[in-house]
C-alpha cells in the first residue's frame, strides 16, 4: 500500500488508479470493513488525526478531483463522507523520499511522463498535508533509494 505525501497530479495513470483502489482500500481498514491491512505503517499518519475517516475521505476526494481533471470517471459515490478533515503534518524529508521513489517507478513504467515532470523544482503535497521540515517517516518502509550509512 503506498498512499503518497505527493500531489497526486505528479502520478502517472497507472499510478493514480492504483492510489485510489489503494486510498479505498485504507478507507475500508479505518472504518472496520476488512480485517486486512490493519496494521499497515502507512496508516498511522490517518489514525493520528482527529478522524481518521474525514482525513482519508479528503484524500480521496483529492483523488477524485485529479482523476476527473484528466476525465477519469472514478466512482465519488465510494467516499464516505465525513466531517470536514484537518490538515495533517508532513516533513520535507518524506516528500523528498517519495519524489525519489516516484521518479524511479516512472524510470521504467513510464519515461514519457517522467520527462513531462522535468523541469518541477521541488513537488507539492497531497491537499490534505500540511510540510514541515523534518527526515522521512518512521512508519516509511525505506526502499533502496535511501542512501547507504558510511561504514
Amino acid at each position: 500500500m503506498r498512499l503518497w505525501t505527493l500531489h497526486p497530479k505528479y502520478l502517472d495513470a497507472r499510478g493514480l488508479v492504483a492510489l485510489w483502489r489503494e486510498a479505498l482500500l485504507a478507507q475500508a481498514v479505518l472504518g472496520g470493513k476488512t480485517r486486512g491491512y490493519t496494521r499497515h505503517p502507512q496508516l498511522m499518519r490517518f489514525r493520528n488525526a482527529p478522524s481518521a475517516m474525514a482525513a482519508i475521505a479528503a484524500y480521496l476526494q483529492a483523488i477524485h478531483a485529479e482523476a476527473t481533471r484528466r476525465a477519469y470517471r472514478f466512482d465519488q459515490t465510494k467516499i464516505v463522507c465525513c466531517d470536514p478533515a484537518v490538515p495533517i503534518m508532513a516533513t520535507q524529508g518524506q516528500l523528498h523520499y517519495e519524489w525519489s521513489h516516484l521518479t524511479a517507478k516512472l524510470q521504467v513504467r513510464d519515461p514519457a511522463w517522467l520527462t513531462s515532470l522535468a523541469a518541477l523544482a521541488s513537488p507539492e503535497t497531497h491537499p490534505l498535508f500540511h510540510l514541515v521540515p523534518g527526515p522521512v517517516a518512521e512508519w516509511e518502509v525505506l526502499s533502496q533509494l535511501r542512501p547507504a550509512s558510511s561504514t
